[in-house]
């Protein structure tokens, strides 16, 4: 991994610092990017897909990435070729559960070639263009379809961008469910150093050693907004016998109450031993058998404005591999 950090926390700068030149660049790439043509309707387009199987988002030649699949369900939805903007660049392999993009569309008549008609509605959009989607492997769709002015634009018009990052923990190999979703470590992690370390990089700060060698920003200045860590249920999730009876003994309970108390799931449904296969006694117990340990596991969540290329996996491992909790800014 490129840019681990060396030091144990970025520098702390001013925040006039670094946005003025980025403001005006961005300012007149938006106004190059603006439509025009009073019969182009611009749609604000949310998508969901898995990385797995793309080179990333931005297009490349001789390779599927998302904005050139998406670009060639609009062809065949439209019959003509469009550009799709999008708010964030995902790597290869990077999941979305909501990547933002903006496309301009004129509806020209299939009949009646030359003949313009009004623009499609937001919801004739999202389903058609999922319709080919679906015949393209299957691993994106459009989840949202909103009519934008044309001078709207889903990159530089975006005010925030959050990034989930998830860790799990534990001796086993991980589930064939989480391979390419998760980040594997064998060792059991201290939530609270983890937690310790967010701190240190929440604000505004020179995050030069936090991007890799082939980042391209003008400025390695970025404001964090926000940066968590929080232990959440192992994935996929189902409950075992014994939280199935608990749960059944909560809502039995709730009957004899006049208000109805939330029902949590046991911290100890992590990690239950009691549905863990005993591999010490050398018994055969049929009643546990082929039931998988489960892992500890985390989600960090990192939220700024912009971030540097790979910050966001150099913060992980930085949160990771932090060891010293007496740091602050």
């Amino acid at each position: 991994m490129t840019g681990i950090p060396t030091e144990s926390r970025p520098s702390k700068i001013l925040k006039t610092q670094g946005h003025t030149d980025q403001d005006k660049e961005d300012k007149q790439l938006q106004d190059l990017s603006m439509s025009k043509n009073p019969r182009i309707q611009r749609y604000l387009v949310a998508i969901e897909y898995i990385g797995t199987r793309f080179s990333g988002s931005q297009q490349q030649p001789n390779c599927r990435t998302v904005v050139g699949v998406l670009q060639e369900a609009f062809h065949k939805f439209i019959g003509q070729p469009v550009s799709i903007f999008c708010s964030s660049r995902t790597d290869a392999g990077v999941h979305a559960l909501s990547n933002v993009c903006h496309v301009d569309v004129e509806r020209i008549s299939k009949r009646k070639p030359g003949e313009v008609l009004p623009p499609h509605e937001p919801s004739v959009v999202r389903r058609a263009v999922n319709h080919f989607l679906q015949k393209n492997e299957g691993d994106i769709s459009v989840i949202d379809v909103r009519c934008v002015p044309n001078d709207f634009h889903a990159r530089f018009k975006a005010q925030e961008r959050t990034y989930f990052y998830r860790l799990v923990s534990g001796s086993e190999p991980l589930s064939t469910f989480e391979k390419e979703r998760a980040w594997h470590v064998p060792e059991k992690l201290d939530l609270n150093a983890m937690q310790e370390a967010c701190k240190v990089l929440v604000g505004h700060h020179d995050f030069s050693s936090f991007r890799a060698a082939g980042c391209q920003a003008n400025s390695p200045i970025r404001t964090l907004d926000e940066l968590h860590v929080c232990e959440v249920p192992a994935t996929p999730y189902f409950p075992s016998i014994t939280e199935r009876e608990q749960n059944n003994s909560s809502l039995k309970d709730s009957h004899t109450c006049s208000v109805k108390p939330e029902v949590e799931l046991p911290i100890n449904s992590f990690s239950n031993t009691n549905d863990m296969v005993d591999t010490n006694n050398g018994k055969s117990n049929l009643e546990e058998f082929g039931i998988r340990r489960r892992h500890r596991s985390y989600v960090v969540t990192a939220r700024a404005r912009s971030f540097l290329y790979h910050q966001v996996s150099v913060i992980a491992f930085f949160i990771y591999d932090f060891d010293d909790p007496s740091v602050s800014c």
